[in-house]
């Protein structure tokens, strides 16, 4: 058989398919095609972890698996949601499903094609050939994102979009995507409204309401999905964006439905598993999140699709039950999670929490409080994050609880304020890590509104016509808090009114340097972000 393309023979393909009969025949197709080198899983989980280590120029991959929890929709949207999918990789869904919904689901995961069962060797031949031409066009896009040259594949995508270039409209996805990454959502929406123009395409009218919601606009956003999810009720992103802009607008109930939307859609998708226990842990039920952390668990355990602060929320859960079985399980699978990466401090804490609990849980108290002092001790360091300031309340409150109030408890919990409450839904985050506990409650409640009332004061200095006594002020509290509301008006402060500020070029290098170290988390809460995100951080990205 004629080779597919010119390339084609340096190729390499995954072929993921339960059957044994069709992956032997994908396999053999695709050798005929020309491709180099053929992998085959017969697991879609054993599928994931080899396309964690791998890179593939196609995969193409079955959407049912008998006997397996998870379908190759959610392999894919797993890969998707934490970007461990390369946008070079060609990537083909086969399904029996010949219903819309299953196959508007493949298309707007996969991008590329798919092909409905039975299909012929012809179809195969023509969707891979199309979808590789298309990969070709994108090619010195794709270079420019591998380098990390953000703004300027944005750029060249734009230009591609605006002259119709070859690959127009993926170049224009691709092009929006990226504006929302680099925070510029006007630019994105401008891109999702040109394309919304052409046709009533389901990604590019989700992608109007991301950007809509990253411009402030949340009820704006909402009307939006609304809209889009009573025409695609099987669109599960659109379920992951409703779920964050609903947890934004203080309705947590309404974004747990949501996220539970999304989950039915794709029950063994882990990145959406780990994000609903997250969600149900901090405003829901306990119960419901130990059982969708411990389904990601048992699904995605050692697959960098799992986020391990899933296994410290669990590890808290279990503590709350006095299960010390099951709190040492979970100990002995973050200590070897953590065994292949001993340089990260994250994963440091993460496993610190977890040994205080199961310390308390074998009446361990000397080296329990031993431990939570040196996490305490961390709270100023630059890596300690609000993941980590969530997970040492939620343990300072866990120990006042069982009468163990350490003596600077009231300053440590201050300290963990002052620097993470920067918005209301962070505030709200940090009480809830504290659970009932209304006193220290209290003291996170005031620490915020002392931060808003010092931002508003250094406002009203500005309009004063005082930018200069504005900005040292704040930069100053910011210096003091680390807190990055503070940081952020300070510097925004400087940008806008700098002209009118003495010695403003010292006040920015200081600016810069406390930036650098102490980078800003954000004012909103998010949830089903982008795949780099962390889980615990999509609450309150940056």
């Amino acid at each position: 058989m004629t080779p597919l393309d010119a390339e084609i023979g340096h190729s390499t393909a995954l072929v993921v398919d339960g059957n044994n009969a069709s992956r032997t025949v994908l396999v053999s197709l695709l050798r005929e095609f020309g491709v180099a080198e053929v992998a085959q899983s017969c697991r879609a989980q054993d599928a994931r972890r080899v396309l964690e280590q791998r890179r593939f120029d196609i995969v193409v991959c079955d959407y049912h698996f008998e006997g397996e929890p998870i379908s190759g929709q959610d392999l894919m949207d797993d890969l998707r949601l934490t970007q461990l999918l390369p946008l070079g990789t060609v990537v083909v869904m086969i399904s029996a499903e010949a219903g819309h919904a299953r196959v508007a689901e493949a298309a707007e995961a996969a991008l590329d094609a798919y092909l409905i069962k039975p299909h012929t060797a012809d179809a195969l031949r023509q969707r891979l050939l199309e979808a590789r031409k298309r990969k070709r066009s994108l090619k010195d896009v794709i270079a420019l994102i591998d380098k990390q040259a953000f703004v300027e594949a944005a750029e060249m995508c734009q230009a591609r979009f605006e002259t119709r270039g070859p690959a127009w409209l993926q170049a224009a996805r691709v092009g929006a995507e990226l504006w929302l990454r680099l925070g510029k959502p006007h630019a994105a929406q401008r891109m999702f409204d040109a394309i919304l123009e052409i046709g009533a395409v389901p990604w590019a009218r989700l992608g109007v309401a991301r950007s809509q919601y990253d411009r402030g606009g949340a009820s704006q956003a909402r009307r939006s999905l609304e809209s889009l999810l009573n025409e695609q009720p099987g669109y599960s992103d659109a379920y992951d964006v409703m779920a964050r802009v609903l947890l934004d607008q203080g309705l947590p109930d309404e974004a747990l439905a949501a996220s539970r939307e999304a989950l039915s859609l794709t029950p063994g998708s882990v990145a959406r598993l780990v994000k609903h226990g997250l969600l149900a842990f901090f405003y829901g039920d306990p119960g419901e999140a130990a059982a969708a952390l411990a389904r990601a668990a048992r699904y995605g355990l050692g697959s960098k699709v799992f986020d391990l602060q899933g296994l410290v929320l669990l590890a808290l859960v279990q503590f709350d039950k006095g299960d010390l079985r099951g709190l040492t399980q979970t100990w002995r699978s973050m200590t070897a999670a953590r065994s292949g990466v001993l340089g990260s401090d994250r994963l440091r804490r993460f496993e610190a929490v977890i040994r205080v609990m199961k310390f308390l849980l074998e009446r361990n108290v000397t080296d329990a409080v031993a431990l939570t002092r040196d996490l305490i001790g961390e709270a100023r360091d630059p890596s300690f994050e609000l993941e980590a300031a969530c997970n040492l309340l939620a343990l300072l409150s866990r120990l006042t609880r069982r009468e163990l109030r350490l003596e600077s408890l009231d300053h440590d919990v201050l300290v963990l304020a002052q620097r993470f409450a920067v918005s209301r839904t962070t505030c709200d985050l940090l009480v809830r890590s504290l659970q009932t506990d209304a006193s220290l409650a209290t003291i996170v409640r005031d620490a915020y509104a002392a931060i808003c009332a010092e931002a508003e004061d250094a406002v009203s200095n500005t309009l004063k016509g005082e930018p200069g006594e504005a900005a040292k002020l704040l930069l100053t509290r910011a210096e003091s808090t680390l807190n990055a509301k503070l940081m952020d008006l300070a510097i925004h402060t400087m940008d806008r009114h700098g002209q009118n500020i003495d010695g403003v070029e010292v006040l920015r290098e200081r600016a810069a340097a406390l930036h650098k170290r102490y980078r800003s988390y954000g004012t909103q809460i998010h949830l089903g972000g982008a795949g780099d995100m962390r889980a615990l951080t999509q609450l309150a990205k940056v």
